[in-house]
C-alpha cells in the first residue's frame, strides 16, 4: 500500500524543525523512519508535512562527564551498543533492537517518541533513571523516562515538541534481558535492572519490566526485596519472584504469547537481568 499524499521539508536548523511543527500540526517529524514509514504505508499515519530531522548534526553523537552520559536524538541504535561511555544495560538494550539494518538507521529519538510497548529501550532507561529533553517555540523542558512514557504508544511530549537529547547516570551497574519475538525480535518480556553495590550489599536498586506492560513499569516490589542483601542466589530468585506483584493487571498478549505466559516468563527474565548485573558487580 502507498501513503497518502503529503508535504516535505528537510529542516536546517532544530529551531526551523520547530518553528515548522507550531506551525503545522498534522506534521511529523522524520529521523530514522523504521516506525513512521510502515505507518505511513498503512496510512495509519496521514501527516500533511514530514519534516526530515535526519541531518541535523547538533542531535547526534555521545558525550560524558564522571557521572552522566547525553544521547543526541539522532544518535542511532548501533551507536549505542557499541559506546564505552554509556551503561552496559543501554548497551544490552540497543544491541538487542531489531537487526542490523534497523539499529544502523533507528534512533533512540525516534524510538522512545514512538513508545512501541514492545520497544527495548523504555524499559531500560526508566530503570536507569534517565531524563528526556525536550524542546518547542517556548523553550525547553526535562521530562524524567518514568514520567515520559504514559502508556501504550503514549508519551508526554506534546505534538509541538522535539527531542533533543537523552541524559542517562553513569553510576551503578546495569543489565538488561528480553524474551524476543522470534520472528520480529520485538520485546515480548523485558527487565531492565540498575544497582548499586557495597562491600557486596546491594545499597540501591531501580528495576522496570516492560513488554509484557503498555508501557514501562517500575518495579518498587523487585527494588524492596534488593536493598540491604547480598546479591546471593536465594536474594536473586526471591527478587525475581516478586516481580509478579507489580505488573498490575494490564497485561499485553497476543498470538505470539498469551498473557498468562508472558506473566510466568517475567520472573524467568527478570532472574537472569538480575543474575546479569550481579555478574558484573
Amino acid at each position: 500500500m502507498y501513503s497518502a499524499n503529503f508535504d516535505y521539508v528537510r529542516a536546517e536548523s532544530i529551531d526551523q524543525a520547530v518553528e515548522l511543527l507550531s506551525t503545522h500540526p498534522h506534521a511529523r517529524l522524520l529521523a530514522g523512519g523504521h516506525s513512521l514509514i510502515p505507518a505511513l504505508k498503512f496510512r495509519l499515519e496521514n501527516p500533511e508535512l514530514l519534516i526530515d530531522i535526519g541531518r541535523l548534526e547538533d542531535l547526534k553523537g555521545i558525550t560524558s562527564t564522571t557521572s552522566r552520559v547525553n544521547i543526541g536524538a539522532l544518535t542511532t541504535h548501533a551507536e549505542i551498543a557499541a559506546s564505552d561511555a554509556l551503561p552496559a544495560g543501554l548497551r544490552d538494550a540497543a544491541s538487542m533492537v531489531g537487526d542490523p539494518q534497523v539499529r544502523n538507521w533507528g534512533t533512540i529519538g525516534g524510538n522512545i517518541s514512538h513508545a512501541d510497548p514492545a520497544s527495548d529501550l523504555p524499559t531500560i532507561l526508566v530503570a536507569l533513571g534517565a531524563k528526556i529533553m525536550l524542546t518547542d517555540m517556548k523553550g525547553s523542558r526535562i521530562v524524567p523516562a518514568a514520567s515520559f512514557f504514559e502508556g501504550f504508544f503514549e508519551t508526554a511530549k506534546n505534538k509541538d515538541e522535539l527531542v533533543l537529547s537523552i541524559e542517562v547516570p553513569n553510576t551503578g551497574i546495569s543489565a538488561y534481558e528480553k524474551m524476543p519475538n522470534p520472528a520480529s525480535g520485538y520485546c515480548m518480556v523485558g527487565a531492565g535492572v540498575m544497582l548499586k553495590v557495597e562491600n557486596g550489599v546491594c545499597s540501591s536498586a531501580s528495576v522496570a519490566v516492560g513488554g509484557l506492560t503498555p508501557g514501562p513499569r517500575r518495579c518498587p516490589s523487585v527494588e524492596a526485596a534488593l536493598v540491604g542483601k547480598a546479591l546471593d542466589a536465594d536474594t536473586l530468585s526471591a527478587a525475581a519472584k516478586a516481580v509478579e506483584n507489580d505488573l498490575g493487571d494490564d497485561l499485553l498478549g497476543d498470538m505470539h504469547a498469551s498473557e498468562e505466559y508472558r506473566k510466568a516468563m517475567a520472573s524467568v527474565y527478570m532472574k537472569r537481568a538480575l543474575m546479569k548485573a550481579a555478574a558484573r558487580a
